[in-house]
């Protein structure tokens, strides 16, 4: 087994398809094929299904991607560290709807530019953070624990074999229009929310209370409305009277100025942080990622 086969199987399942991997590799098709067969004869074991549809992956050749796509992202980091290669290097975060996510992201694409690196953010359901940086997606993916579902999500990291990082803690406050009744407010206390509508982000088929990006979840709410993104969310907040709770970082730049956060009466907190593949360490990116993101960790708490 070679390098050069590994990086072919990987190319298979980017492009999901035989003729846009031998493309894409500058190969022909037929030699493409032939390295594949000789791989899957050396490991007794089929990774891909042949059919008039394309390329299928079986559960095993699935199984050896993530070998595969480490050995990849290894070799990438040791030719960038080490042979000054000018092929375009990629960076991707995977992220719950965090504006200070995406903000910390602009920063690094300035700092570094799009002419030698090629950039990608997703701004996510829960789950698809863990999928995206467990699958090589993304090289980073934030999100938050609580007492909530801290032992949940661990127990989900381990089986992803993805590991967490804490970054900072933050109260919780409750984001919403500055035309809204209770704008005002030094605090909001949970009774004083109910005659509004709580706006949640959907989470699609994992809809357990643990992967919810709101705190406070299981918490009983007269009015609920589930949201995709964070355009349609803040479009609510104006129109409805909705409300979100979140970690109260201000984004004035991309969310514009219509919007406030009120800290809640509580005592709850959540701990942002960040996920990365276990054992895998992060390249130069990453790095100074991490440290935009640090910075936020300068807001005060809301005691």
């Amino acid at each position: 087994m070679t390098l050069q086969q590994i990086l072919y199987a990987v190319t298979i399942v980017e492009t999901k398809s035989m003729n846009k991997a031998a493309a894409a590799l500058y190969v022909s098709q037929p030699a493409l094929s032939a390295a594949i067969r000789d791989l899957e004869e050396e490991l007794h074991t089929e990774l891909f299904i042949r059919s008039n549809r394309g390329i299928l992956i079986t559960p095993e050749g699935a199984e050896f991607l993530r070998y595969a796509r480490q050995m990849t992202e290894i070799q990438r980091m040791i030719e960038e560290r080490y042979t000054g290669k000018a092929a375009k290097k990629k960076f991707s975060v995977s992220t719950q709807h965090y504006s200070f996510a995406v903000e910390a992201f602009i920063e690094l694409a300035k700092k570094f530019g799009m002419d030698e690196y090629e950039f990608a953010i997703h701004e996510t359901k829960t789950a698809e953070v863990i999928a995206n940086v467990r699958n090589y997606r993304s090289e980073i993916g934030v999100l938050y624990l609580n007492e909530f579902n801290e032992k949940a999500l661990r127990k989900i990291f381990l089986e992803n074999e993805v590991e967490y990082t804490f970054l900072f803690q933050c109260g919780i406050s409750v984001y919403l229009s500055k035309n809204h009744p209770l704008a005002n407010q030094k605090k909001i206390a949970f009774e004083e929310l109910k005659p509004y509508p709580c706006l949640s982000f959907e989470q699609g088929e994992n809809h357990s209370f643990y992967f919810a990006e709101e705190v406070l979840s299981t918490c009983e709410y007269n009015r609920i409305i589930k949201a995709d993104d964070r355009a349609t969310m803040l479009n609510l907040m104006v129109g409805l009277n909705g409300y979100t709770l979140c970690s109260g970082i201000i984004c004035e730049k991309l969310n514009g100025d219509q919007y406030t956060a009120i800290p809640l009466d509580t005592e709850n907190r959540m701990d942002i942080g960040y996920i990365k593949r276990k054992g895998m360490p992060l390249g130069l990116l990453g790095e100074q990622y991490l440290e935009l993101l640090k910075k936020y960790d300068t807001l005060p708490s809301y005691d």
